[in-house]
């Protein structure tokens, strides 16, 4: 596919709390654009609060794609998310606007970007719960067990990464195919878009002092009170499936249940949540450093309006490319 029939697509990413959602708004405003969002926890409806969902004002100013799509009681999988994804692109740019995915789940984001790893990837509770038994006690086994039908994989993954063994051979046993196999497929795979890649970050300190700030005003906002009514809706209705409901498993709902149920105090929940997100945070920039394509911007250093300007130029150098 030439680079001029390619659908020209601008994507923001970074950890939470540095600042994604201010500038992607204020780009769509420049740009004429549309967002859509990737993060797999701002699909859920009702869960608002916690997951710092753009406010209905900000919604109305600038339209939002992938936000409230399904109830916290289904399922739901990053290829369900792209495939939704490809579709609202895909209308953005028809009607000549500018298509903006801006979020901090980096699976989806690799997925749209690069092809999926796999062809099913809904999950199988049955076949992980079998799996993590079996590797309880002994997690070499499982990696013994790997090697035998994904040597590729085996190789580069420690014995006691149990969570990564196990998921490789989910993918073996799920499609009869080994994940490098289909890992070195998707990254032959030409996908249909003109990229700027564009990543956020600030200093450790200044990042960590967000995202406290943000937990402080999540409670102010009525975190409590919509935890409380999703955990009457669908916890207290499905006690038997409650490990199943990925979505109250989220940073910023566990944690107050947590509270709710009386297994630790309140104020000891709101320092884990904010112990929690500051380790999720170090985890995503960790994932997105590894894309050689992000252009980085670091917001502890550069003021928002000069970051805003030079994607705005790098965005114009883009289309003319």
């Amino acid at each position: 596919m030439a680079n001029a029939e390619k659908i020209p697509l601008l994507v923001i990413v970074g950890p939470t709390a540095v600042g994604k959602t201010a500038l992607a708004l204020r780009l769509a405003e420049t740009l004429d654009g549309e967002i859509v969002s990737a993060d797999s926890m701002q699909i859920y409806q009702g869960m608002d609060i916690g997951t710092a969902k753009p406010s209905q004002a900000e919604q109305a100013h600038v339209p939002h794609h992938l936000l409230d799509i399904v109830s916290p009681a289904e399922a739901f999988n990053v290829q369900d998310w792209v495939t939704l994804a490809e579709q609202a692109i895909e209308s953005i740019t028809q009607r000549g606007k500018t298509a903006i995915v801006a979020g901090g789940t980096g699976l989806y984001v690799n997925a749209l970007l690069d092809g999926f790893l796999f062809p099913d990837t809904s999950a199988d509770p049955e076949l992980r719960r079998q799996l993590e038994t079996r590797g309880q006690n002994d997690p070499s086994l499982l990696h013994a067990e790997l090697a035998q039908v994904d040597p590729t994989t085996a190789a580069r993954l420690h014995p006691n990464d149990l969570r990564r063994v196990i998921r490789a051979l989910e993918v073996y046993y799920r499609t009869g195919s080994p994940i490098s196999t289909l890992q070195k497929k998707a990254k032959s795979t030409v996908r249909p878009y003109k990229l700027l890649y564009v990543g956020l970050t600030r200093e450790r300190r200044d990042l960590y002092q967000r995202i406290d700030a943000r937990v402080d005003q999540m409670l102010q906002d009525g975190l409590v009170e919509e935890v409380k009514e999703l955990k009457e809706r669908f916890l207290e209705r499905a006690q038997e499936n409650r490990s199943q409901l990925t979505s109250l498993q989220a940073l910023g709902y566990k944690e107050i249940i947590w509270a709710l149920e009386g297994e630790m105090s309140l104020a000891e929940a709101v320092e884990r949540l904010k112990r929690d997100t500051r380790r999720y945070a170090k985890r995503q920039l960790s994932w997105f450093r590894r894309d050689k394509r992000i252009k980085w911007f670091n917001l502890t250093y550069q003021a928002e309006e000069e970051v805003h300007s030079a994607v705005v130029a790098l965005w114009h150098e883009v289309l003319e490319s």
